[in-house]
C-alpha cells in the first residue's frame, strides 16, 4: 500500500506537499511498499535511485515543476538512463545509456520514477499473460485478465501506487488495459508524442500512452510529454479545436449498430447506459456500420504491418527463437507469408478505406465504442490465445492505422463485477477535444477511482495543464448568424462554439438593412456622447484556420471589426459600412436581432 494518507491522484500528492511533507520520506515510504513479488513490475528502482532525483527538485513547487515529487512508472520498453529495459525479454534486454524524450520531459516536470513496469512480451499482445516476468491479473478479480500490452501500467495505477504511468499504444495497449481496470487511458494522436527512446512494435504506428485515475491528471501528463522530439516523423498531426463539434444541438455520437457486448457480465446493459449518459450530456447518438474500420483493424495483423514488429526482433528470431515467448514468436514469425508487394497493396487498400471513411467524420463528431467488448479469464487465454486476444481488440485495432485520437474512459462497474469502460475516438489532432469531453462524462455521474480506491472528488478534476490546441478566434455576431437564424450553418461548418450570449457596450446603433437576403442587420458604433444601445449578440469561438474561409463569405456593406462587450473586453465581431446605413431602419430600441423579428 502506499503511504498513509492515501495518495492516489495528482491533487493528493499536491496536497500532501502543500501540507508540509517532504519528497524523501513519502517517496522512500512507497518504495518501501512496492511489493518484490507483484507481478505488474519488472523492476523497482532503489532508494538511492529515487534520492538521486529527488535531489535535482527545486526547495519548492515551481511553474515549471508542476510534478514536483510525484511518482511515476512506465512501461519496460521505454529506456531509463542507467536502467535495464527489457520489453519483456531477458535475451533480449540491455542497459539504456539516455532516457526517452517522454521520460525525460516528466523527470525535468518534477516528476520521480519509482519502477519499470510488465507488459505482453515487445508490447505483443491485448491480455497481459505474455511476459516470463509472470501474468499480471485484473486488479478487480484475479482470475481474469489485466489487459495489455501495457498491463503492468495499468495495474499498478489502478491499484493506487502511483498517480501516472506510461505505457504504448499500437492496436490498443493504452485503452485496453484501462477499460479493463476502470482507468483513464489516453491515447494521443500517432506523431503527437514524441517515441525517441522507446522499442517500438511497429514504429510507423506506436504512441506513448498515458494511464490516469482521472481525465485531469492525464491531459496534465500529456501536455507535458507532448511536442515534437528530434527523431524521424511519420505521422504529422495537426492540432485542431478544443472541443468537439460546434455549438449545434450537441455532440454526434457514432455507435456500433451492434455492440455485442458480453451478457453475461452484464457489458451489454452497461454500453447501453453509457449511451444515456452521453444523451443527457446532449450528444445525439447515430448508428454507424463499422465494417470499413473492421476492414482497416484487420490489416494490422493479418497484412503485412507484422514485419515492422520483426525488424525489432530479427536478430534473436534467428539466433534464439526459443528465448521469446511462443504466441509473440507465432504472430511476428507470420511476416515470412508476405513479400514487397504485399506491403504496398495492403497501403493502396488502406488509402481506400481512408477514402471511403472520409465522409464518417461529415456524419459525426466522434465514434463511443466499447474499450473492449469482453474481458476473458486468464485460463481461458491460456486455451486459445489468439482468439481470445482479437476479441479484445475488436474496438481498438483499427485507431492508429487511421491517424485518430482516442480516450478510454471509465462507465460502470456491473454486478458481475468487472468494469466495464468506453473510448470515445475522433479524428487525429482531437486530443484536447477529447479530454475536455472526457471532464463533463467524469462530471455526469459517480465515479470510484480505479480498483475502488475511493470515490472520486470534485478537486480531483482540476487540470494543472492541457493539451494543445489549434489557436481561435472570439467573433460576435448580431444577426443572421445568431443561433437558429439562416447563416448559423456558416459557423457550425466551421467547428465555431458558443462561449456566451451577452450585449455590447451601450454604444452601438442597430439598422435594418433594406434588400438583404436574408434579412440582416447593420452594427454602429457611435460618436462619443452621442445616445446609443447596449446590443444583444452571441459571441462564438471559431478555429483560426477556419476564419478567412468565413470572412470570404461576408457580403458588402458587412465585414469584420472590432466590438466592445458591455463587460469592456473588445473581440472581433461584425459591423456595418456607415454609407449602407443612410436609408436603413434604426432598430436599436428593441435591443437586439431577435428581439426585432419577433416584434414584426
Amino acid at each position: 500500500m502506499p503511504p498513509a494518507p492515501p495518495l492516489h491522484t495528482l491533487a493528493d500528492w499536491r496536497r500532501a506537499y502543500a501540507g508540509g511533507a517532504s519528497p524523501l520520506a513519502l517517496l522512500g515510504a512507497l518504495r518501501s511498499h512496492l511489493s518484490a513479488d507483484d507481478p505488474a513490475w519488472i523492476l523497482r528502482v532503489d532508494r538511492s535511485f529515487i534520492d538521486a532525483q529527488v535531489a535535482l527538485l527545486p526547495p519548492a513547487p515551481t511553474a515549471s515543476t508542476p510534478l514536483w515529487g510525484v511518482p511515476f512508472a512506465v512501461k519496460d520498453n521505454i529506456d531509463v538512463a542507467g536502467l535495464t529495459t527489457t520489453a519483456a525479454c531477458p535475451a533480449f534486454a540491455y542497459t539504456a545509456e539516455r532516457s526517452a524524450t517522454v521520460v525525460q520531459r516528466l523527470q525535468a516536470a518534477g516528476a520521480v520514477l519509482v519502477g519499470k513496469t510488465n507488459l505482453d512480451q515487445f508490447a505483443t499482445g491485448l491480455v497481459g499473460t505474455r511476459s516470463p516476468y509472470g501474468e499480471v491479473p485484473n486488479s478487480f478479480d484475479g482470475a481474469y485478465v489485466s489487459g495489455g500490452s501495457s498491463s503492468g501500467s495499468a495495474s499498478v495505477v489502478a491499484r493506487g501506487l502511483v498517480p501516472l504511468a506510461l505505457g504504448t499504444d499500437t492496436a490498443g495497449s493504452g485503452r485496453v488495459p484501462a477499460g479493463l481496470n476502470n482507468l483513464v487511458g489516453l491515447k494521443p494522436t500517432p506523431g503527437r508524442v514524441p517515441m525517441a527512446g522507446v522499442v517500438p512494435a511497429c514504429r510507423t504506428l506506436d504512441v506513448v500512452s498515458v494511464f490516469a485515475l482521472t481525465v485531469a491528471d492525464a491531459a496534465q501528463a500529456m501536455a507535458i510529454i507532448e511536442g515534437a522530439g528530434d527523431e524521424p516523423q511519420f505521422n504529422q498531426p495537426v492540432p485542431q479545436a478544443g472541443w468537439l463539434g460546434g455549438h449545434r444541438v450537441g455532440l454526434r455520437l457514432g455507435v456500433p449498430q451492434r455492440a455485442d457486448c458480453d451478457a453475461a457480465l452484464g457489458w451489454d446493459q452497461a454500453f447501453d447506459a453509457a449511451g444515456v449518459r452521453a444523451q443527457a450530456l446532449g450528444a445525439e447518438l447515430v448508428p454507424v456500420d463499422f465494417t470499413p474500420l473492421f476492414e482497416v483493424a484487420r490489416l494490422l495483423y493479418d497484412g503485412p504491418w507484422v514485419a515492422e514488429r520483426y525488424t525489432v526482433v530479427q536478430a534473436l528470431m534467428t539466433a534464439r527463437p526459443e528465448a521469446m515467448d511462443a504466441t509473440v514468436r507465432e504472430i511476428i514469425a507470420a511476416t515470412g507469408r508476405f513479400n514487397a508487394g504485399d506491403v504496398y497493396r495492403a497501403q493502396y487498400r488502406l488509402a481506400e478505406l481512408r477514402r471511403q471513411l472520409a465522409p464518417l467524420w461529415q456524419q459525426v463528431d466522434a465514434l463511443m465504442v466499447p474499450t473492449t467488448p469482453t474481458c476473458p479469464t486468464r485460463a481461458a487465454v491460456s486455451r486459445s490465445p489468439l482468439l481470445r486476444n482479437s476479441e479484445l481488440g475488436r474496438y481498438t485495432n483499427f485507431v492508429n492505422l487511421l491517424g485518430l485520437a482516442a480516450l478510454a474512459l471509465p462507465s460502470a462497474v456491473p454486478e458481475s463485477g468487472l468494469p466495464f469502460g468506453v473510448t470515445f475516438v475522433a479524428p487525429g489532432g482531437s486530443d484536447a477535444a477529447l479530454a475536455d469531453w472526457g471532464l463533463r462524462w467524469e462530471a455526469a455521474g459517480p465515479a470510484t477511482l480505479g480498483a475502488r480506491l475511493r470515490p472520486a472528488r470534485d478537486g480531483d478534476r482540476n487540470p494543472g495543464g492541457w493539451p494543445a490546441a489549434a489557436a481561435t478566434l472570439p467573433l460576435a455576431v448580431v444577426g443572421a448568424h445568431l443561433e437558429g437564424m439562416p447563416l448559423h450553418g456558416q459557423l457550425v461548418e466551421r467547428g465555431a462554439r458558443l462561449l456566451a450570449r451577452t450585449r455590447t457596450a451601450p454604444a452601438y446603433r442597430l439598422f435594418a438593412l433594406p434588400g438583404t437576403v436574408p434579412p440582416k442587420p447593420g452594427l454602429m458604433r457611435v460618436a462619443e456622447g452621442e445616445p446609443g444601445h447596449a446590443i444583444e449578440l452571441e459571441l462564438v469561438e471559431m478555429p483560426m484556420a477556419a476564419v478567412g474561409s468565413f470572412l470570404a463569405l461576408i457580403p458588402a456593406p458587412l465585414g469584420l471589426g472590432t466590438v466592445q462587450l458591455e463587460d469592456g473586453r473588445w473581440v472581433k465581431g461584425f459591423i456595418c459600412e456607415p454609407a449602407a446605413l443612410a436609408g436603413a431602419t434604426d432598430i436599436s430600441a428593441h435591443g437586439g436581432w431577435r428581439a426585432y423579428l419577433a416584434s414584426r
